[in-house]
């Protein structure tokens, strides 16, 4: 796919200052009554501008430089007059070195190129990919070789009207909310970052908190055994634990982080004493800035918040860090996640003795110990451990007593490989035959059919589609549920209407998806699925407003915590404050790498990096990104 629809580029009108180059190519820079008239037409049409119309500069193999843009008719309103064009400001990021006085701000922060006007441009728009381009420069020979960003100059009338810096907002496909399956219970699908693939997850979850002894960094059996007997865990085992373990801000980083990492190894094995199944672990240790700088509001310290780091770890090193540790003893401690799996005694059994058993058990009329068989079964071909045509194995009679057992299968085979939907989904509407008033099999058909609609697999009669889940709320089902498929229909129906350019009908679901999303509970990765459906729609203030509750958090998801720091950073008024501050402190502690490619160029994986223009990210930059290098 073309760069251009692989990331969502946005465009940040920024106010005219001085002029850094002499030759402006006759562009009138703006002024107050001339600018007026000769504007009008540029900033209305900029006002009324659909948000579907998205535009970029890029550089191609033979440096040339391309103007692309999603909406040609967009385009010709915009250049009708011969004094209409656009000029290229190539900004340098050497402008922004760390070791280097900061440069004087101004209008033109690079080197200016000769403007192209309506009648070429107009001549020159040709169709690309699923877009339209025209040539609007050459990059200068002593340019090339150089890290750059391309600031574009909207002109009427030769007037400079609109000065635009590209920025890139980290975008992907979103997807529709969760809504899982029905098993035995509802399993959700989980996205994990284990290569590319989607590993399904239906454990058990508990979250609970350790606090930590100042400098102990060894946590015994003995220390464990309370927390794990309060959680209960007779009959379940500890599959995996994730760990983000909080060292307070005082003192050395990298001793920091060691003494976290030791203490998370410690209640691992504490742990693992507990039982014999392995435990997968995953820990991530980071200093506990966010709740440094909350807690300090309001006390004689508050004045910390607009340090630096290390001008507050000087201060701490002092009479200020015992003053202050009944603060900082709070802000270490390990925020613990549990996945669990139940006990069962046929565990270790091979999966061809599982489905013997299973047989057996069903012939019987052992219902409970062939759920309990096939409950395992159906977790090795979620954990990818067994092949999902094994369930085939499975002498399951097709009588309306052995439903659900039918169901599992069909909906587990489609969990694991999306390739099986529409076969699973006609195993399923053969099943409702035989069960029709199983809320199971009807759940589960209806999610399948969402994936139906939206790729165009099959043709669904959306008024229709609407009554069979309204009807969902007649059976055993939490409405909570039926909350997120009523989202994902309408998220659907927005799709469908923007791709017939129906902006006016599309734009009037999305507030109905907006107005579902206040009654359904989401978790963080929904938030951010829900972010990017909005943002995909160039709604990045809805966008923003959805997600900025919950970034506060110590513990909010990575993902989330990133794409909002993407979201807001080009905010200036916002980044001066210490509340952002901290957000920006939690994303640098959870993923440094991650934090300073944010200030990469537009086209290198970063935000721009001319977000280095602000003062205060730049010493952010400087400060934590190792001097730039």
């Amino acid at each position: 796919m073309h760069p251009f629809f692989s990331c969502l580029l946005l465009f940040l009108c920024l106010t005219t200052a001085g002029l850094a180059q002499d030759d402006t190519y006759g562009i009138v820079m703006p002024n107050n009554a001339s600018t007026r008239a000769n504007c009008q037409r540029c900033l209305q049409l900029f006002r009324q501008k659909p948000k579907e119309v998205q535009f970029s500069v890029e550089k191609d193999e033979n440096n040339i430089l391309w103007f692309v843009i999603t909406d040609k008719r967009w385009f010709e309103q915009m250049f009708q007059q011969s004094g209409d064009g656009i000029a290229l400001d190539i900004v340098n990021k050497k402008r922004y070195d760390c070791k280097a006085t900061p440069t004087e701000a101004k209008q033109i922060r690079g080197l200016l190129q000769k403007p192209v006007y309506a009648d070429v441009l107009r001549r020159g728009l040709k169709p690309y990919e699923n877009s339209f381009r025209v040539r609007v420069g050459q990059l200068p020979d002593e340019l090339q070789g150089q890290t750059l960003e391309y600031n574009v100059l909207f002109l009427n009338n030769r007037h400079l009207c609109m000065y635009y810096t590209v920025y890139n907002l980290e975008a992907y496909n979103w997807k529709l909310l969760d809504m899982g399956v029905y098993l035995d219970t509802i399993t959700f699908e989980k996205a994990e970052k284990a290569g590319q693939e989607l590993v399904s997850k239906s454990y058990k979850t508990l979250n609970f908190r350790i606090p930590f002894e100042k400098n102990k960094s060894e946590y015994l059996a003995e220390d464990i055994r309370p927390v794990y007997d309060s959680l209960r865990l007779t009959d379940f085992d500890i599959k995996a634990i994730e760990i983000q373990a909080y060292s307070s801000v005082e003192g050395n980083l990298e001793r920091n982080i060691e003494l976290q990492e030791q203490r998370a190894a410690s209640i691992v094995r504490a742990l693992q004493s507990f039982q014999e199944p392995q435990i997968e672990t995953r820990v991530n240790s980071a200093e506990n800035w966010v709740e440094f700088l909350k807690d300090i509001q309001g006390t004689p310290y508050a004045s910390y918040r607009d340090l630096s780091k290390a001008e507050v770890k000087n201060k701490l090193a002092g009479p200020d860090g015992t003053k202050l540790e009944p603060i900082l003893k709070n802000h270490r401690k390990a925020l613990i996640r549990l996945s669990l799996e139940k006990k069962s005694s046929y565990k270790t059994m091979t999966t061809q003795s599982l489905i013997h058993e299973f047989n057996a058990a069903l012939q019987n009329e052992e219902v409970i110990k062939a759920q309990e068989i096939q409950n395992l079964l159906l977790g090795r071909v979620r954990d990818k451990l067994v092949d999902p045509n094994s369930l085939k194995e499975l002498q399951i009679p097709r009588q309306e007593n052995y439903a659900d057992f039918l169901n599992n299968n069909a909906a587990v085979r489609y969990l694991v490989d999306q390739a099986y939907l529409i076969i699973a989904y006609n195993e399923l509407e053969k099943l409702q035959d035989l069960d029709s008033d199983n809320y199971k099999i009807k759940y589960n058909l209806a999610a399948l059919k969402f994936v139906i609609w939206k790729f165009d697999l099959q043709p669904v009669d959306p008024a229709a589609f609407l009554t069979q889940i309204r009807t969902l709320r007649s059976y055993d089902i939490e409405e909570s549920l039926i909350g997120r498929m009523l989202t994902n229909y309408y998220i659907i129906q927005s799709e469908k209407y923007a791709r017939a350019r129906d902006y006016a009908r599309k734009d009037g679901v999305v507030r109905q998806v907006l107005s579902l999303l206040k009654s359904v509970a989401l978790r963080d990765e929904d938030y951010l699925s829900m972010a990017q459906y909005l943002t995909y729609y160039s709604d990045m203030e809805q966008a923003t407003a959805l997600i900025e509750d919950r970034v506060n958090r110590i513990d909010v998801d990575e993902d989330l915590l990133f794409y909002y720091l993407n979201l807001t950073i080009i905010d200036d008024e916002l980044t001066q404050t210490p509340e952002y501050r901290s957000i920006m402190l939690n994303a640098f502690n959870r993923n440094k790498t991650r934090y300073c490619r944010l200030f990469n160029a537009s086209n290198d994986g970063g935000v721009t990096f001319q977000l280095l223009e602000d003062d205060y990210l730049r010493d952010s930059y400087c400060e934590n990104c190792e001097n730039g290098e």
